[in-house]
């Protein structure tokens, strides 16, 4: 019951915050008096017709910056059918979504047959340990957009160098704190398994798996949120279908609204994602 009523208040002052959010960009948006821009020309024009402050009012989306009717004009149409394909430039948000969320569901896949027994292998040996920390060190702070140009060299195919920079990107969270979960484990339980004479494969996965799963599924999960934000920015690199390509594609037609409606579906996206893997990780946290 306690319970019920905290997210009940907590509903109420996130509507209110997004309707306090909204009335301010509202306001903000406002129609106002423009400066007329017909003598603009080159790169000018092209950012006065972004920024919807053309003359022309056939193509006129509104003065600056999209109001909030504008954008829910945009979320409606682009809604309403979200799978249509009328060819390699124009595609639904669905489809362009289904793209990006394969990508992300290989390279995460792949992070994890990697991340995971290499992550028990090293929490459970030090000498491991100290042999593989100098790479992980290394390699962990290397930005998506650097491994990019090397994938796309190495592979020459821009939709599996985009699986392989998820891939690189999103195994050391993984790997991580797999290897400090296998490593926290209490002495006393695998020494209780070891006077059991429990052989070494079911002592991992009846002793060891259970005790470190949450600490283990916490690293999926920001595994997840970078694979999330890496192919995004991949995508906008190497242009074809995705979310990423969605949005640069719209920034190049000059149309802000679809962008704002881009960058609202990414995140959109992005929290149900968390929201999976959060459910997981306290699926398998023991309450105290």
């Amino acid at each position: 019951m306690k319970n019920t009523s905290l997210n009940v208040r907590a509903a109420i002052i996130s509507i209110c915050m997004l309707l306090l959010f909204l009335g301010i960009w509202h306001i903000a948006t406002k129609p106002a008096q423009t400066v007329p821009v017909a003598a603009a020309v080159g790169a000018d024009a092209e950012y006065a017709a972004l920024m919807g402050k053309t003359t022309d009012s056939a193509s006129s989306k509104g003065n600056g910056f999209p109001t909030p009717a504008q954008m829910a004009i945009t979320f409606k149409e682009n809604l309403s059918d979200p799978f249509y394909d009328k060819g390699p430039n124009d595609k639904g948000i669905g489809i362009q979504l289904m793209h990006s969320l394969a990508r992300v569901g290989m390279g995460f896949l792949l992070a994890c047959l990697l991340a995971l027994p290499l992550g028990f292998l090293i929490g459970m040996s030090p000498l491991m340990y100290k042999a593989f920390d100098p790479f992980i060190q290394v390699l962990k702070p290397i930005s998506p957009l650097a491994w990019m140009p090397l994938a796309l060299y190495t592979i020459k195919d821009s939709s599996i160098s985009g699986i392989f920079v998820i891939f690189i990107c999103s195994v050391w969270p993984m790997l991580i704190n797999t290897a400090f979960g296998v490593a926290s484990v209490r002495k006393e339980w695998v020494n209780v398994a070891r006077t059991l004479e429990v052989k070494p494969l079911r002592r991992a996965f009846q002793v060891i798996l259970p005790a470190a799963a949450p600490t283990i599924l916490t690293g999926m999960r920001i595994s997840m949120g970078i694979a999330w934000l890496v192919i995004v920015a991949a995508e906008m690199l190497v242009g074809g279908t995705g979310i990423g390509y969605f949005v640069w594609n719209e920034w190049n037609n000059l149309s802000l609204t679809n962008v704002i409606f881009a960058v609202l579906m990414i995140g959109i996206v992005g929290m149900f994602l968390d929201a999976a893997f959060a459910r997981l990780q306290k699926a398998v946290t023991y309450a105290d």
